[in-house]
């Protein structure tokens, strides 16, 4: 049975930082794209930033961009998310999520993603 179990929420002032990880199990997603999405209270899911099985392509929305890294270590089986400079309105749950084996591409919608983990809290103060 596939998992993703991510890990790192909190809560921090803003201009902190906070690095969030999401181990997979049940198969290995080295060859699979794989993004970071979240979801603030009364919105929709929206996507972060992906990353392609390789690591070589990196992808972000461009409210994050320069702020949010994304990166994997495909030997753990993990992706990470490194969010620095952080916002209020960065305050959401955050989903990690994979795409199916063979997949191709990091599209920026919901649907294409096959896997979800549980999600994390992240909390920015003003």
């Amino acid at each position: 049975q596939v998992q993703l179990v991510e890990s790192g929420g909190g809560l921090v002032q803003a201009g902190g930082s906070l690095r969030l990880s999401c181990t997979a199990s049940g198969r290995t997603f080295s060859s699979t794209a794989m993004g970071w999405f979240r979801q603030a209270p009364g919105k929709e899911r929206e996507f972060v930033a992906g990353i392609m099985g390789s690591g070589n392509s990196t992808y972000y929305v461009d409210s994050v961009k320069g702020r949010f890294t994304i990166s994997r270590d495909n030997a753990k089986n993990t992706v990470y998310l490194q969010m620095n400079s952080l916002k209020p309105e960065d305050t959401a749950v955050y989903y990690c999520a994979a795409r199916s084996i063979g997949s191709r591409g990091v599209p920026t919608t919901t649907t294409f993603y096959r896997y979800w983990g549980q999600g994390t809290q992240v909390t920015v103060s003003s």
